[in-house]
């Protein structure tokens, strides 16, 4: 099944989240094909101030601890994390 796991960050962590990037990216590197899609959300400046990762695995504590893993989450980046599952409509 797919999973949404959209966090946001606190406020004025920008230069945490930017020290911790390295990590983070090598940590979804390591799920191959069960990354569908990820990436940074961004301010109305475009500043990175969340992310956003479309998540297979066979059910949802699994993609908590996924998210719980997320080197940005041990570093305490993030004020708060929602899983939901999902649909994939399109493209087909």
């Amino acid at each position: 099944m797919l999973y949404v796991i959209h966090c946001f960050d606190k406020e004025q962590h920008l230069e945490l989240r930017q020290q911790t990037r390295p990590e983070h990216v090598a940590y979804l590197e390591q799920f191959g094909d069960q990354i569908n899609a990820a990436g940074p959300t961004l301010d109305k400046d475009g500043n990175m101030n969340g992310s956003v990762i479309v998540f297979e695995c066979g059910d949802e504590q699994e993609a908590r601890r996924f998210a719980t893993n997320d080197p940005y989450a041990r570093a305490g980046l993030f004020r708060e994390v929602l899983i939901q599952g999902w649909k994939k409509v399109l493209p087909k």
